[in-house]
Formats: structure tokens, sequence, C-alpha cells
């Protein structure tokens, strides 16, 4: 049973009462302020003579570079020597009997050898530093493994032609990285290095499983006759399945462009099909993104040579219709593979690389990488045009030496960098979806957030989160005469297979006040979505994006549902809220959604009560000026009426008991449907002093003498 989809998002309160009191900004008088933009263009440049051996010995002063016709300084030139002397072939052998726990070198007790497997890490490609060349003299090639465009075959096959590159075929300045995409998501699964080993392993450790997207249906006359009812046009799907294919394709190479040197993305796939101009502007937004990162696109297709029958081999259905009679299924069906190939041709072309199509060779696909990139140069200059414009440059690099009579091979020009303020709708969707894809997060937005989870049924958790920014980080604008501040949110949660779940997309334009607007600056704003999910280990990815600058910042947080109905020594709650502010849903600022999804939500979450809303404390900080709210339920799987229980809350300092609430006894309230008994507590905290606590929240059942605890620290400000 998979998850229920991600309910309608709701925000409540913007500008919340503060639970953490913060003093006024301090006025800036006469501050001057100093900005200063700068922009690093790398260009990578190839020199042969007349017999194609590289020319040697140049320095900055034999190269002019200009840009747009206007000449640049050149700040640095590096010259990469690189060989192509093959390393010695890795011999396989046995291997040795592994050692036991004590490291004596004998067989396990059980006669099996005991294995220490280690998992993939997701790791990320180490930045360099503006001018800096961390890779001196070595050759940079990246493999990346599209597991959602190759059917299970098709991977092996990929993954061996790999393995026995590294093994057999791999030079001394060759330096290999290893990445996968897959399911949305796209993993560093292993830096540039040398150590074959190492990278014999991470490809050992991929997981093949079943393919996914890599179905060319067109809804033509190839498409097999499978006796299935009228449904959508599949080629509908396949216009998103592509696009997140050179989505993903753009995210690593803008991770790879955090290295100034050159590069090579070996791009293992089943093919790439457009679907007419759909995919049209993406394709040129990855196009764009490999010229500027110097990243060359190498594509292999690991189907290999294909020897296809007319009608399709018996892994498919046969067509149906007039078309298997009159030719059109069978011309249908080849035009389809070549323009699955196409695609990939053209990335190839348009980034200076080569692609690798109908040779079952796949190792060639990365010796052809290999051979592409020789000794260069790598030229770095500050662009003297600081417009931050979005438009083309073109570049010309030429040498001061006459007599050598060298043809110089470079990037011809780049796209200029572009202020957020100019992005397109499309190009702004684009920044959150490449944010959500990278392994790495972005800090540029302070966020913090709170997960919790409440029983449903017997199979199903309501999980509320709330996400909380400070209000001193968002913009604000004016429009139609009103003060506004505009937030953008995208999440999506995974499971321990790294499988998507559930997800959320929502954009809130909030108009508020003068009067607020002032306060903005001194409290927070809160968000909160729910989710359905079943018990299990989850991840959550979170992004809010402040819409008038561009900046974002990403939350993630792993946390696990119990399935509460194996709990039988203790009692079964679920989690603690402690909030400071409750507030009516006639007063939202905002609300996420189609009234009737905004319903279903409130119906299920049990922070609404009375057409008041808790808001849980991200933070857990409390004025003693405010009373405090803990809520949380208690599960009678087996009752009918309420079973009595007693509850109390008790604060701690250090070891030290500094208050407890009498014992709540507890005698109605349960809840026919979801067996949850409510538990609810209001503590005024002005006659606790400020600092440091443990809150511990204790519940009781006399009758089946079992009792449950929760505990967790929080802060008392004044």
């Amino acid at each position: 049973m998979r998850p229920a989809a991600a309910l309608s998002a709701v925000l409540l309160g913007v500008l919340a009462l503060a639970q953490q009191a913060q003093p006024p900004a301090a006025p800036s008088g006469d501050a001057v302020k100093f900005s200063a933009n700068t922009s690093l263009v790398v260009e990578i440049v190839s020199v042969k003579d007349k017999s194609g051996k590289i020319v040697e010995g140049l320095t900055a002063k034999d190269f002019t570079v200009t840009e747009d016709g206007k000449p640049q300084d050149i700040k640095f030139c590096e010259f990469q020597k690189l060989s192509d002397d093959p390393l010695p072939p890795i011999v396989e052998t046995a291997p040795a009997p592994a050692a036991d726990a004590a490291g004596s070198g004998k067989p396990a007790q059980n006669g099996a050898p005991k294995v220490e497997v280690a998992s993939v890490a997701q790791t990320g490609i180490m930045p360099e530093r503006p001018g800096d060349i961390r890779y001196r003299d070595r050759r940079l090639l990246a493999l990346y493994f599209d597991m959602s465009a190759m059917p299970i075959p098709d991977q092996l096959r990929a993954l061996a032609a790999a393995q026995k590159f590294i093994r057999m075929q791999m030079t001394g300045p060759d330096l290999m990285a290893i990445i996968k995409y897959n399911e949305g998501n796209v993993q560093i699964l292993q830096d540039f290095t040398a150590d074959r080993d190492l990278l014999n392993q991470t490809i050992d450790k991929l997981i093949v499983g079943e393919g996914q997207g890599f179905d060319e249906d067109a809804a033509d006359e190839s498409v097999a006759d499978t006796g299935s009812a009228f449904g959508q046009d599949n080629s509908e799907f396949n216009i998103f399945n592509t696009d997140r294919q050179l989505a993903a394709l753009q995210t690593a190479v803008k991770m790879l462009g955090t290295l100034n040197e050159k590069k090579s993305l070996i791009y293992f796939a089943s093919g790439m099909r457009l679907n007419g101009v759909d995919n049209q502007a993406q394709l040129q937004a990855t196009v764009n993104a490999a010229i500027r990162a110097n990243v060359s696109f190498f594509p292999v297709d690991s189907r290999g040579l294909v020897a296809q029958a007319p009608l399709g081999d018996a892994t498919r259905g046969s067509p149906g219709g007039s078309g298997m009679y009159t030719g059109n299924s069978a011309m249908q069906g080849q035009m389809g593979f070549a323009k699955s190939q196409d695609t990939m041709w053209s990335i190839a072309a348009d980034t200076g690389g080569k692609a690798l199509l109908d040779n079952n060779d796949l190792g060639r696909g990365i010796q052809q990488a290999e051979e592409a990139i020789s000794s260069y140069y790598i030229l770095g200059y500050y662009t003297t045009n600081e417009n931050l414009d979005g438009k083309f440059r073109r570049i010309k690099i030429t040498l001061n030496r006459a007599e050598l009579s060298a043809s110089l091979n470079y990037r011809q020009g780049y796209y200029a960098g572009k202020q957020f303020g100019k992005f397109t709708t499309v190009e702004k969707e684009r920044q959150l979806e490449d944010a959500l894809m990278m392994g790495d997060p972005i800090t540029d937005l302070t966020i913090a957030m709170e997960v919790n989870y409440f029983q449903l049924n017997r199979a199903e958790y309501f999980v509320p989160l709330v996400v909380k920014i400070p209000g001193s980080e968002l913009a604000l604008a004016r429009k139609g005469g009103a003060e506004r501040t505009l937030i953008d949110f995208i999440g999506e949660v995974k499971d321990e297979y790294n499988t998507t779940v559930s997800n959320v997309r929502d954009k809130v334009d909030i108009k508020i006040s003068d009067q607020t607007a002032a306060e903005l600056a001194r409290h927070p704003v809160e968000y909160d979505t729910g989710f359905t999910l079943l018990p299990g280990k989850y991840t959550v990815k979170f992004l809010a994006r402040d819409a008038e600058t561009g900046r974002i910042g990403t939350y993630m947080h792993t946390f696990v549902i119990p399935n509460l109905n194996k709990e039988d020594k203790r009692i079964p709650i679920s989690s603690v809220v402690l909030a400071s502010q409750r507030i009516d849903l006639a007063d939202s600022l905002y609300s996420a959604g189609k009234a009737s999804a905004q319903a279903t939500n409130l119906s299920v979450n049990p922070l609404v009560q009375n057409g008041q809303k808790l808001i849980p404390s991200v933070t857990r900080v409390f004025s003693r000026s405010r009373d405090l709210y803990v809520y949380l339920q208690a599960y009678e799987r087996t009752a009918t009426t309420t079973q009595p229980l007693v509850a109390f809350v008790t604060f701690y300092r250090g070891k030290a008991k500094a208050f407890e609430t009498p014992p709540l006894p507890v005698t109605e309230g349960l809840d026919p449907k979801t067996k949850a008994v409510p538990l609810r507590f209001s503590l005024a905290l002005s006659k606790l002093p400020p600092g440091k606590y443990d809150c511990q929240v204790s519940v009781i059942d006399p009758a089946g003498q079992k009792a449950a605890f929760w505990q967790a620290p929080v802060m008392l400000i004044q």
C-alpha cells in the first residue's frame, strides 16, 4: 500500500506572535554599503602546430582575449600536460578469507566468511576557489548512469563496460567520478579519484532495479496493442520524462562547473527522445549550462548494436490497426528508435563531444572522452562586462606569436549570468527544481522545521510539517498599494529506498498592512502542510525561496514513523507538540489549495480543534509571559470506551525537578474511529526563571499497569 499524496498546505499566521522575543534592529545611521560584482571566466584552449602536436611553453603574454570585441586582462594561465601512458591492468584474484570480529583472520563461527560492506556514501564534487587549479595535469572523466532511461540488461551492460575500462584501459592522468540519476535524484556516488579499486567497488554497489521511463511510447502506429482501456496519451508523460532527464544532466553539469579544468561527462542511457518542440527549452538550457561549465557530453547508447524485427520482438505485443499491414507500424518503430539517438548525438555535437551509437563496445565511448582531452591551457579573466543580463558573449582568442602558425581550439562564447529579478517563470521554476535535486543544500535563507505524527487508523499516519523562517530575512515589495512578501515552497518525502512517496509545491503571496510590515523583521513566518504516510523511515527535503530576492533555504530531516500497533510494553502515544499560540482559522492570511482539499486537511489534522489551530514551536524557545500548550494523543486500540489514564508534565533543570503539573485524569474523549484519546495541557511559565530545561510528559495507565514517557529540551526567555 503506497502512502497517499500530500494534502493541501495551509499558511496560518504569517506574523505569528513571537515565541522568541527579539530586540528591534539598531538603526544603521550613516553607514555606507559597498558592493561589487565580478565574474571569473575560464577558457580551455588547445594549441596545436601544423603537425597536430601540442604547443608547450606559452604564457599569458602570448595570448590575446577579447569579449564582444573588448580586450580582457588575463589573470592566470595554466598549462595542463596530459600523457597517455596506460596503467597496468588490474588482475582479479580470489578474495582472501575475511577476518573475524577479533581480527584473527579465521572464518566466522558459522563457516561463512564475515564481510563488512560499506554503503554507497553520497558525496559531492569538491569545488575549487576562483583561479585555483586543484587537478593540475589531470584528465577529468565523469561517468553518469541514467538508471531511469535504461532497462536492466542495458544497466548491466553499461556497468560492466565501465568496470572493464577502469581495470584495463585507464591511463595515468585519469581521474574519474561516478554519478547516478534515478527517481528524480542526482547522486554523486564518488568524487574524482584515481583509486581504481574504489571506483570498481562503487560501481559494484550500484543496485540494478526495475527500469522506469525507458519506454518510448509515442502513441503512434508502432504502439503495441495491449488490450487496455482507453487512457491518456503516453506521449504527454514522455514530455516530462525527457525534461527531467535533461534537467538532471543540467544539475550534474552545474556540480562539475565548480572545477576550472576541462571535463568530459560520459552519459550512459538507452536513448533520449525529444517530443517535438516541447523539450527544446530544457535541451537548450542543458547545453548552455554545459558550455558555461566547460563540460563536453559523450553519450553512450547502452543498447549497443540493435537488430530489430519490423514489428517488434517477443518482449512486446504486436501493434494493432491497419498500420501493421501498410508498413506504417514498422516505419514508426524505426523512426522512434532513430529519434532516441538523435538527441544523444545533438547534445554531444553542441558541447564538443561525440556520441557512441550502434556499437556493442560501450567502453569505446569512455575512450573517446579520454582521447578528446589532450594537453591544454587554462586561461582565466574577470570580464569587464558586469551586466547580469543572460545574453551571449562572444569570445575570441588569438596568439601574439605569428611565427608559430598554430591552430587554437576553444569555446567561442558563453551566456552571462542573470539576476533573479530578470528570470522568466520557467527559469524560476527550474531554479527550485535544480536546488531540490542537488545533493548539497543551499543555505542562503535560514529555515527550521518540525515533523510530528498522529495515527489515523491501523495503517496510516497524518504527518504535519511546520516550517519557520525569520521575518527579518524576507524582502518586502509594494504592489497595488500594499506591502507584501512572496515565498515559494517545494519539498518531497522519500522512503528508505530513496523513492519519492509524497511531495508539495506551493506559492504564497501574502499582503500585509503597514503596521504588520513594520513588525515583520521581529517575528517569524510559519508555514505548515501535511502528509499521509505509512510506518517507516523517511527523509524530507524542503526548500523555501524568497521570491523577491531569489535566496533559497534548504532543510533536510530524517524521521521515523513507528508502528504503534506493535507497541505492547508501553502505552502507544503520538509525538508531543509544544506550542505557545493558537490562532483562529478565520484569521488566516493565506490558504493554499482548493476548498475541498483544505477541508480534508483540516478534518484529519488533530491540531485543529473548534475552529482554532495549534501552531507547533519549531525552535522550542518560549517566552515566560505566554502560556505553554502541550498536546499529544494516546491510543487505546481494543477499547470501546475511554480507559482511564493519568498524565502530567514535569520540568527538570539538570537532575533537579523544577516544576510539575498536578496529575491530569483522563476519563473521556476516545475517538471511535481513530481510537485516539487527546491529552491537552496549558501551563503558565511566569514562575519559572529563564534558562534551559528538560520537559517531560508522562502518561500512565493504572489499570493496564503501563506507562509512556517523552522528553525534549526547551528554553525559557523573558
